[in-house]
């Protein structure tokens, strides 16, 4: 990120690090932050602290993606309920059996579609799993059927290759709606989003930070850095 990325903004880069770090990482509100940052010395206005959350969330999580560890072949898939201008969406997402976070994806819909689009979306990055374990959904059922099949056929070196394993357990599927709970739990003072288009920046954000707090990230000279240096060492 660097210089090329903040080149042209009216703030040193630490600040604008800091307010990013903190609105993803703690339950501050944006007005919180205008706030916290006059008590610095800092005269920057909330609306300003959006747009660079807006901004620069994306590209951190892209960085951060390309640090991101294996996961493990055994997975657990949900969806959870995201509240966007007085309507419910959808956040689907996979951790693996360690916990860690496999992938996620918003979407505005729940069903076939956007369920495909988001193991699609994981298998394409992290490889297959030897087995997902998911609730009574038959939907979620069915998109894994499909993607598996449609994988195994892509080539003939692939036809060989054992299906997916389908776990259907409520029970079993208990460890992903504890890790629900980390992304509502930050989410929930935020009283709803406005957009879809700031939903998906900001939940891409907030999943960032999630994994940071996981130590999901490799990094060659410090092995578990703190979040602040996480964020630090991506802008690099």
């Amino acid at each position: 990120m660097g210089d090329v990325v903040f080149k042209g903004r009216h703030f040193d880069r630490s600040v604008i690090l800091l307010c990013v770090r903190w609105y993803l990482a703690y339950n501050l509100s944006l007005r919180n932050l205008e706030e916290m940052m006059a008590e610095r010395g800092i005269s920057v206005d909330h609306a300003t602290i959006h747009r660079w959350v807006i901004r620069y969330s994306p590209e951190l999580l892209e960085r951060f993606n390309r640090r991101k560890r294996a996961v493990s072949g055994k997975w657990h898939v949900d969806e959870t309920y995201i509240k966007v201008r007085g309507q419910w969406r959808y956040l689907y997402r996979a951790i693996d059996s360690h916990g860690d976070t496999v992938e996620f994806w918003f979407s505005e819909r729940r069903n076939l579609t956007a369920a495909k689009r988001f193991l699609r979306k994981a298998l394409k990055r992290h490889g297959r799993p030897e087995r997902i374990v998911i609730d009574g959904s038959q939907t979620n059922k069915e998109a894994i059927l499909s993607c598996d099949t449609a994988d195994r056929l892509q080539d003939r070196t692939r036809r060989d290759l054992k299906p997916i394993r389908i776990r259907q357990s409520a029970y079993l599927n208990n460890r992903i709606e504890q890790d629900h709970r980390a992304i509502k739990g930050r989410i929930r003072p935020m009283l709803g989003f406005k957009s879809t288009k700031s939903a998906r920046v900001i939940l891409g954000g907030i999943e960032m930070v999630h994994m940071m707090r996981k130590q999901q990230g490799k990094y060659a000279r410090n092995p578990q850095p703190s979040l602040a240096e996480q964020f630090e060492l991506l802008a690099a």
